[in-house]
């Protein structure tokens, strides 16, 4: 599925079925130096299950041209425009990593196109270690290694995966691999730079589930639990998971999305 946003072509996976703006909107927001396809399992059954589901690819990433954005707030001035494109009025958020990012700046600038918020493997501010994002300068090849393994749980990287016949480093380091030069330094110093504002978190109204792993080292339960904190209503959830639970807990990552959707 095709949007034109902020006069380029913008990809979105509708989850196998014709998207319908009709239906209750929910838009689907990856992290740093991935795609859309993360969301391979939950976007695809909240497709089938009542929803109409656009998984994006943000701005020079996977199937998305254009130039990535150097700011958070940029970014969500995309999802914005990406409502407009897709003639949204009004949509549940879902965002992992700097996706939830993201989707956090869109709703602080547009509360009012926002029903829901879902914020996935998440912490304000995003710190990121100097080795990471000299790494992602000078080396890529060794970033794209470091975030393979510290998105993933133990068990995951001996190969054990709740995915049958899917090792799931391996499909880490791929779809990294599939990423644009550049990318991924320029996302993780969005993440890094963006500092939203203390007034501003304590302004959101909109429901919001803060989603976490309970193994995450990126952005670990502690700092999970801190940004549910400073967000009125917010509710924590955990899943027993690393930074990436969409593939390592897909199960339990749904059921949490589905009943927040369905409350």
């Amino acid at each position: 599925m095709q949007f034109i946003v902020q006069g380029y072509p913008a990809y979105a996976y509708s989850g196998g079925v014709a998207f319908d703006p009709k239906l209750p909107a929910v838009v689907m927001v990856h992290g740093a130096a991935m795609d859309h396809s993360v969301w391979q399992w939950q976007s695809r059954y909240l497709a089938h299950h009542g929803y109409a589901v656009a998984a994006v690819d943000l701005p020079a990433h996977g199937r998305s041209p254009g130039v990535a954005r150097e700011r958070i707030e940029d970014l969500g001035a995309w999802i914005v425009g990406l409502l407009d494109a897709g003639g949204i009025e009004r949509a549940a958020l879902v965002g992992h990593s700097m996706g939830a990012l993201a989707c956090l700046a869109a709703t602080i600038a547009a509360p009012q196109r926002v029903g829901k918020l879902a914020l996935l493997g998440a912490c304000v501010p995003m710190a990121v270690s100097d080795a990471f994002l000299g790494a992602a300068r000078e080396a890529p090849a060794v970033a794209f290694d470091m975030e393979a393994v510290w998105s993933h749980v133990r068990n995951s990287q001996l190969a054990s995966s709740a995915v049958p016949g899917a090792g799931l480093l391996n499909a880490t380091r791929a779809l990294n691999d599939r990423s644009r030069a550049g990318v991924l330094a320029t996302d993780l110093n969005a993440c890094n730079t963006y500092r939203p504002g203390e007034a501003a978190m304590k302004a959101l109204s909109v429901p919001t589930l803060v989603l976490g792993g309970r193994r995450d080292v990126m952005t670990p339960p502690k700092a999970n639990k801190a940004l549910a904190a400073g967000i009125a209503g917010a509710k924590l959830v955990t899943v027993d998971a690393g930074h990436s639970m969409m593939s390592e807990a897909p199960r339990e990552t749904l059921r949490a999305l589905g009943d927040f959707l369905a409350a």
